[in-house]
């Protein structure tokens, strides 16, 4: 990869970040609307950053229930992060240590957080398309 030129504007020429970059690359007003294969790909896109966030925050919520807090077995681990994050409460007993109580305190508060991220890099390929639908110039107005 070569340096960037001082003089240029444009940064460097970096490789395309799987899922980001689909999900990245929209249309403008004024611009036609995307076909349905560019959408369906933009939402593939989105749905694999989703996942990859829910992945990444739920492997933190396991590991800290099973280091931490001191919740025996992954699968218990597993059930715990689990119904944190999706909003349903904690299950089973509730930590005894102060690093147990600080680590179930902050992963509640950052996975209720992530959770309305993620929904809303899910949908937003949709809201996009939606809100490019309405503003789309007909032939009236050409």
């Amino acid at each position: 990869m070569t340096p960037p030129d001082p003089e240029s504007k444009e940064g460097p020429n970096l490789p395309p970040i799987p899922g980001l970059r689909g999900m990245l690359d929209v249309e403008h007003l004024g611009e036609p609307l995307a076909s349905p294969s560019v959408f369906r790909r933009r939402m593939l896109s989105s749905a694999t950053v989703t996942a990859q966030l829910l992945g990444f925050s739920l492997a933190i919520g396991v590991a800290g229930y099973h280091w931490i807090v001191g919740v025996h077995g992954w699968v218990d681990s597993l059930l715990s992060a689990s119904m944190i994050m999706g909003g349903m409460g904690p299950v089973g007993k509730d930590p005894t240590t102060v690093a147990g109580k600080l680590f179930a305190s902050f992963y509640a508060l950052y996975s209720g957080v992530m959770l309305l991220a993620a929904v809303g890099v899910l949908l937003s390929p949709g809201l996009h398309r939606l809100l490019h639908t309405l503003h789309v110039p007909t032939d009236d107005e050409q």
